[in-house]
């Protein structure tokens, strides 16, 4: 084998592997959809446990095949699953644009949460959001009011009270 041959392989391993969660996921969700819940079956079909092949499923229901960045991972989508859908696109085109790593994009989404938080924070000392020109809120889990946070520290539809319990 030539060395040109090994680089040939590597890259269509390597693209392989990005999309092999979202065809179990999709075929597990087809599966699911003509007969049922099968996860046990597919756990033994693919040797993947059962809640790995919940979180194919969960994340490859959350983006439809025309909502997929191809330029990023499957686990970049799945950190932007609990996001509501604009939320996501914004998260995905930055990760595309800032060349975002998982790690990175995790790290500027607890950012952006910690903002929201300290927005709600804010608001629970009844002081007024300081720009009301935003385009998303974040939902006061204590009292239902919803608070401006701007789309670049879009978490809009988090739950803050449970995303800040996971830290």
């Amino acid at each position: 084998m030539q060395r040109r041959d090994w680089i040939t392989i590597g890259v269509t391993l390597g693209e392989m592997g990005r999309v092999t969660n979202w065809w179990i996921g999709d075929w597990l969700r087809y599966g699911n959809t003509q007969w049922g819940e099968k996860y046990a079956e597919a756990s033994r079909i693919t040797g993947f446990d059962t809640k790995t092949l919940r979180n194919f499923v969960y994340v490859a229901s959350h983006f439809e095949l025309s909502r997929r960045r191809s330029q990023l991972t499957w686990s970049h989508h799945a950190e932007l699953t609990a996001l509501n859908l604009e939320a996501q696109d914004h998260w995905l085109n930055r990760a595309i644009q800032d060349r975002l790593s998982v790690a990175d994009l995790r790290i500027e989404l607890r950012a952006a949460l910690h903002d929201a938080h300290a927005s709600l924070q804010s608001h629970r000392n009844g002081t007024p959001p300081q720009d009301l020109e935003h385009d998303t809120v974040v939902i006061c889990p204590a009292c239902g009011v919803r608070v401006p946070v701007s789309l670049s520290q879009a978490t809009a539809d988090l739950n803050p009270a449970r995303s800040l319990a996971d830290d």
